[in-house]
């Protein structure tokens, strides 16, 4: 096979539709647009949600819950994922994103309870949860809150 025996599958490029061509093309005169209105005339374009000046869904449907705009954003480790590090070692933010644990130094980090911990660490966050402080402490490791 050569390239200049490719072809596309059937129905893969469609003609372009070309309208006002006379009455016998079945598009000529008003071009498939209807008689008079909004959407007859060229250049015509309404906006997302417009409804025709009715009440759009958007605003008729009632306002549910609440969103900050100052969230606090918290990067998630959890205790298992701190088994990799070594006896007694000091773990901070800019070591978990070295080894790729956390993406970014921007938001700030809380440590969960989810896994076991082998190994005493002193462990360097923002927040913890209660399970994650137990489990550190049952390892005899210790934490440290950053402000």
């Amino acid at each position: 096979m050569k390239i200049n025996e490719l072809k596309s599958p059937k129905g893969s490029r469609k003609r372009k539709r070309r309208v006002g061509r006379g009455s016998g093309s079945g598009r000529g005169k008003t071009c498939g647009r209807g008689q008079n209105g909004q959407k007859s005339r060229s250049g015509s374009k309404s906006k997302a949600g417009f409804e025709g000046g009715q009440i759009p869904l958007i605003r008729r449907l009632p306002k549910r819950g609440f969103r900050s705009k100052f969230p606090k954003n918290y990067q998630i480790v959890n205790v298992e994922q701190l088994n990799r590090f070594k006896e007694n070692e000091v773990i901070n933010p800019t070591k978990l994103k070295e080894l790729g644990i956390i993406n970014t130094l921007k938001n700030k980090i809380k440590v969960l309870g989810e896994g076991e911990l082998k190994i005493s660490l002193i462990v360097q966050a923002h927040k913890f949860s209660k399970s994650a402080e137990e489990k550190i402490k049952e390892a005899k490791g210790k934490i440290e809150v950053i402000k």
